[in-house]
This record gives C-alpha cells, sequence and structure tokens, in this order.
C-alpha cells in the first residue's frame, strides 16, 4: 500500500472527502460505488466496485464465443480495465487499465465503429491493439463497461461485427440488472 501523506478528517455525519487529486487518477466519479474493506490491524481500504467485474469466468467464455463468432479478437472491460480477452494474447490486454479514449467513448454511451473514424486505443500503453468496434455495456442506465472487437490494421468492421457486439453487451447489461 502506498502512502499518499494526505489526512483527512471525519465530519459528523460520518462522511470523509477523498481528496480530488486521487479521485482524478484513480477514476473515481461522483455516484462511483466503493467497497469497504477492513483489516484485523485496523486499515479501512476503499476499492473501486467493479459489478461486470464479478463476472470473470463467464465474461471469459462470453468473449471466446464472440471471438470465434466474429473471427477477431474481442475483449470485455469494467469501467476501468480490460477483465476479459480472447483472440489475441491475453496477457498484452488483461487488467490493463482502458485508455482514456475508450474511457469517453464509454461516458456518451454510443456505439463507435471503425467505419465512423479511426480506431480507438484500447489499453494505456499498448498502441498494438485497438477496437474496430466499441460498445458500452449499460446497467440501470449507468455504463459499467464495453465489449469490443479488435481489429487488424485496415481491417473493416461489418455490419455483422457491430450487431454481435450490441447484443453481447446488451445481454451483459440485462444480466447485471437481475
Amino acid at each position: 500500500m502506498k502512502a499518499t501523506g494526505i489526512v483527512r478528517r471525519i465530519d459528523d455525519l460520518g462522511r470523509i472527502v477523498i481528496p480530488k487529486e486521487i479521485r482524478r487518477t484513480m477514476r473515481i466519479r461522483e455516484g462511483d460505488p466503493l467497497e469497504i474493506y477492513t483489516e484485523k490491524d485496523g486499515e479501512v481500504i476503499f476499492k473501486k466496485y467493479s459489478p461486470i467485474g464479478e463476472l470473470g469466468d463467464f465474461a471469459s467464455t462470453y468473449v471466446e464465443t464472440l471471438a470465434k463468432a466474429s473471427g477477431h479478437g474481442a475483449a470485455i472491460t469494467d469501467r476501468d480495465s480490460v477483465i476479459a480477452v480472447s483472440g489475441i494474447p491475453k496477457k498484452e490486454l488483461m487488467e490493463r487499465r482502458v485508455s482514456q479514449e475508450l474511457d469517453s467513448v464509454m461516458n456518451e454511451k454510443i456505439t463507435v465503429s471503425y467505419k465512423d473514424g479511426k480506431p480507438v486505443s484500447v489499453a494505456d500503453g499498448v498502441d498494438k491493439y485497438s477496437a474496430g468496434v466499441v460498445v458500452p455495456i449499460v446497467s440501470e442506465g449507468d455504463t459499467i463497461g464495453s465489449v469490443l472487437f479488435i481489429m487488424n490494421d485496415g481491417e473493416q468492421p461489418s455490419e455483422v461485427d457491430e450487431k454481435l457486439a450490441e447484443s453481447a453487451a446488451g445481454f451483459l447489461g440485462k444480466h447485471m440488472e437481475g
């Protein structure tokens, strides 16, 4: 664990303010759920809660099916990182932080296709792979992740690729609702 040197006091309602610098670097937004852990030695740990991250094994199986059906590399992300990959080497993208560009696409809650412009960078520090199709996973009105297909240079996604990603994102969003 890394010390920040920042000290905050709890107010009379039991609230504590997480400094803006930490919220920005950790991509914590207003309304984001945080999971609280306690340790025997008195530590209290706040961790961003990822509802889609709880689908780990299911997401891995689902993304394998997507990759086989489409013939492209496929990935599923939560709001912060890549949680499942198939069709490309997993070690290159697994658990990598999503790029600012992908984060922006998820915030807009619209399907983005390479046909609409340039491919979307998938993860910070990984220039080798770009998404040709990105569909945000929306559950109860909130974006909780994305489904994406990774295209080779010059490869264009088809309408079927877009529909397949939209169906997967829709299914995962509904699955998380209930």
